[in-house]
C-alpha cells in the first residue's frame, strides 16, 4: 500500500517520467499477484492489470517493442500476463505472451548455447539474465508446449554453474564472457572479478521459480535442486550476524561495503521458498527469518503516517557499457544507494509472503 500511495499507477514506480515496460516493475507486480492470491484485494489486481493494459493494445501488440533489441530484461514483466489471460481469457494477453516467447527463438546465444544478456553485451551471460528470462520461458513451455523447452532452460543454469562458480567460496561471479575479450573478464575463466549480492539474488530466485515448472520425474530437476543447495550453503557462510548480506558478498567489513537490502531480500525469499517446497533443508527457513528480521529492524523505516520505506538498496550495477563499469570492488561499493528501489521492495514482499510475515 505504501508503494501504491507513492505511485498511484504502477508505471510510475522508480519515478519513471513516462510509461516503460520494465523488469523491475514486473517483479513488484509478480509480488502483487501473489499477494492478491493470498489477500484477495481488487486494489492489487487492478494495479497489475492497469500496467499491462497501458502497454498492450487490443490486438495484443506492444507498440514500443523492437524484437531486434534482444534484451532479456524485457521478458520479465511478461510473467503478469499468464494470470491476466487465465482470469480474463482475453486473447490480447495470449498474443503478447507469444510475442515474448518467440524472443527465445531468435535471441543470440554463446557458442555453448547460453542466452546473451543483451545484444549490446555479446557472448556474455550475467546472473541477472537467468531471472529475467527463465521463469517466464519455463511457465510458457509447460503451459503451452507440454514442457518441450525445459532442457533448454536447465542448460542456462548448467552453463552458469560450470563457468561462473568460484571454487574457493562456492559463490557465483556476476558475469561470464565466453569469448574472454571484455576488459573486465579474467583471461583464463572469462569471469568478472567480484561477487555482487543482488546478482546472486537474481540467480537463486530464478532457480526456485523455474523449479515450479519442472515435474518431479524430469531428469534435470534434481540437478537444479543441487545447484540451489550449493549456492545457498555457500551464502550462509557470508551472512552477517545481523541476518543481512553485504553489497560485495564476501568482503563484509571492508571499507565502503554495506549491508544491502535487495540482495538480502532476494536471499530471504529464495531460501524460504526453497525450504517451503522441500528443495532445501528446513534450517533455511530459520536463516530466511533471520534475514527478514535484519531487514525489518535495520533497513526499514516508517513515516508518521505509516508509510514504509526500505533503505540501503544499490540502485544499479552492471559490467562494461558506456560509461565503462569494470566490476571492481571499488565500482560496486560506490554505485549509488537509494530508498524504495523496486528490486528491494518487490523481493521483500515475496520474502514476506513465503515467511507468512
Amino acid at each position: 500500500l505504501s508503494i501504491i500511495k507513492r505511485h498511484p499507477k504502477a508505471w510510475q514506480i522508480d519515478y519513471h517520467p513516462e510509461p516503460k515496460w520494465d523488469y523491475k516493475i514486473g517483479m513488484i507486480l509478480t509480488a502483487f499477484e501473489k499477494l492478491n492470491a493470498q489477500k484477495k484485494s481488487q486494489i492489487y489486481y487492478d494495479y497489475v492489470k492497469d500496467y499491462a493494459d497501458i502497454f498492450i493494445d487490443k490486438e495484443g501488440r506492444f507498440p514500443n517493442f523492437n524484437p531486434e533489441d534482444h534484451n532479456i530484461d524485457f521478458i520479465n514483466a511478461g510473467k503478469i500476463l499468464f494470470g491476466l489471460y487465465d482470469k480474463t481469457k482475453d486473447s490480447k494477453y495470449l498474443t503478447a505472451l507469444k510475442t515474448l516467447r518467440n524472443q527465445f527463438d531468435t535471441h543470440p546465444r554463446t557458442v555453448s548455447g547460453g542466452f546473451w544478456h543483451k545484444k549490446i553485451y555479446p557472448n556474455q551471460m550475467w546472473l541477472d539474465g537467468l531471472y529475467m528470462g527463465e521463469p517466464f520461458y519455463a511457465q510458457y513451455t509447460v503451459q503451452f508446449e507440454n514442457g518441450a523447452k525445459l532442457d533448454d532452460i536447465a542448460k542456462q543454469f548448467e552453463l552458469i554453474q560450470l563457468h561462473a562458480t568460484d571454487p574457493k567460496t562456492g559463490l557465483l561471479f556476476h558475469g561470464w564472457d565466453e569469448s574472454k575479450q571484455m576488459p573486465w573478464a579474467d583471461k583464463t575463466t572469462g569471469c568478472s572479478p567480484n561477487f555482487w549480492s543482488r546478482s546472486i539474488g537474481w540467480y537463486v530466485m530464478a532457480l526456485v521459480d523455474v523449479l515450479d515448472y519442472f515435474p518431479k520425474n524430469h531428469p534435470k530437476r534434481n540437478e537444479l535442486i543441487g545447484y540451489l543447495n550449493e549456492i545457498s550453503n555457500s551464502l550462509v557462510k557470508f551472512q552477517d550476524p545481523s541476518g543481512l548480506w553485504y553489497q560485495v558478498t564476501d568482503k563484509g567489513g571492508s571499507e565502503g561495503n554495506y549491508l544491502e537490502s535487495s540482495g538480502s531480500s532476494m536471499f530471504a525469499y529464495a531460501m524460504a521458498k526453497g525450504a517451503n517446497k522441500g528443495y532445501l533443508p528446513k534450517k533455511f527457513k530459520a536463516i530466511a527469518n533471520k534475514a527478514f528480521d535484519g531487514l525489518t529492524t535495520q533497513l526499514i523505516k516508517t513515516d508518521p503516517d505509516g508509510q514504509i520505506h526500505i533503505t540501503n538498496a544499490c540502485a544499479v550495477s552492471g559490467l562494461g557499457g558506456n560509461p565503462y563499469r569494470d566490476g571492481s570492488y571499488t565500482y560496486y561499493v560506490n554505485e549509488r544507494k537509494k530508498d524504495n528501489d523496486p528490486k528491494a521492495t518487490g523481493s521483500f514482499i515475496l520474502a514476506a509472503l513465503e515467511l507468512n510475515r
